[in-house]
């Protein structure tokens, strides 16, 4: 896998599984911590995303995240859960500002994190 290429700012796509098992697709900044396998986006408790994450309880839900840049391309597959600890939405919000720029603040931020359990790409 290019992890430059998870270096680089390039917006992604989380897609995650609504209750009706449909698959909802919205775009994200998302960071990839390779030592850790963790993918963390950034959201808001109350978005949709968190939501259908929620539903999957301490289990968590299966979840990828991909980014294009012409001909290359890369996902990143997992199970996904929000986690909601000072520590943690800090941790994403530093990875975050390192790779697009400082989040606008919101008191009612969570993170979605993926364990990576499979990654697919080209270029």
């Amino acid at each position: 896998m290019d992890l430059d290429f998870w270096r680089e700012r390039h917006l992604c796509t989380l897609t995650t599984l609504r209750p009706d098992g449909s698959p909802h697709v919205v775009p994200v900044g998302a960071t990839y911590d390779p030592a850790a396998r963790l993918v963390r986006v950034i959201t808001d408790r109350a978005s949709a995303k968190a939501r259908y994450v929620l539903a999957g309880g301490a289990a968590g839900v299966r979840a990828a995240v991909c980014q294009v840049d012409g001909g290359r391309w890369a996902t990143l597959e997992g199970r996904a859960v929000v986690r909601t600890g000072p520590e943690e939405v800090a941790e994403a919000v530093r990875r975050y500002t390192e790779r697009y720029r400082p989040p606008r603040p919101n008191p009612t931020r969570v993170v979605i994190e993926i364990t990576v359990e499979r990654a697919l790409g080209h270029g």
